[in-house]
């Protein structure tokens, strides 16, 4: 049994392997929670991602030896990204994640959480980049905070139109088919380029574009998990 943690800006995701395959899987808002989980299984190894805590301070909060993911630890994949300090290592594991699904590149990462990113993996296994741009709340926070009368909207559901009869259904439908549409332009554009690239879609909206999956598009919530497994089996092997 293996141990992975992702720890984000919102929320602290945890996965037990056996294997490649998760044993079970939870979502927490702190990382006491996370720990009272986690404190259910045994495990032999474990690996952390995390954009909210360095290395020192998990070691201080953490009672288990961890390997730490930062940009020294061997990856399966070669990193072609020209900027290497500054790649967000959960953007890293999201693409091995989707390496390690499709069997190798040309593959494409895309992550729904705070920020929608699209991270690209080319068919000689080399991680070359992507693209960033805001989420679905992040919007949603931008047209409230940066405006003075648009109110602050939920993105808990899908529209039901993209004509929107209220101010507050044009902006979730703005948002929602807004963010769809770049999603399947991105894929598009991408397509045209390399033929035969499959897209993964995965974080924590992932589940509001179900109704894009094809047969070259999967949507997978658990992929920066999966990737983080495959990096961690990498080490230990």
């Amino acid at each position: 049994m293996q141990l992975c943690i992702d720890i984000g800006n919102t929320r602290i995701k945890s996965a037990f392997f056996d294997g490649d395959q998760i044993y079970s899987n939870e979502s927490f808002d702190s990382i006491e929670k996370a720990l009272d989980w986690c404190g259910k299984e045994s495990f032999k190894h474990c690996l952390v991602s995390s954009v909210r805590y360095s290395k020192s301070e998990l070691q201080s909060l953490l009672p288990f030896n961890f390997l730490f993911l930062d940009h020294k630890v061997p990856l399966p994949i070669k990193n072609g990204y020209s900027s290497q300090s500054t790649l967000g290592l959960d953007r890293l594991a999201g693409a091995v994640g989707a390496w390690k699904l499709n069997s190798g590149g040309p593959v494409l990462a895309i992550d729904l959480g705070t920020c929608l990113t699209f991270d690209f993996v080319n068919g000689e296994d080399i991680y070359m980049g992507g693209a960033i741009s805001p989420g679905l709340r992040l919007r949603s926070q931008s047209m409230h905070s940066l405006t003075a009368n648009l109110p602050l909207v939920s993105m808990d559901d899908i529209p039901d139109s993209p004509i929107g009869r209220t101010t507050v259904d044009c902006m979730k439908s703005g948002i929602w088919y807004g963010l769809a549409h770049e999603i399947e332009g991105h894929i598009e554009d991408f397509r045209a380029k390399f033929p035969g690239i499959k897209a993964f879609i995965s974080g924590g909206d992932s589940h509001f574009f179900e109704s894009l999956a094809k047969d070259h598009i999967f949507v997978v919530p658990n992929l920066v998990l999966l990737g983080l497994n495959c990096i961690l089996n990498h080490n230990v092997e």
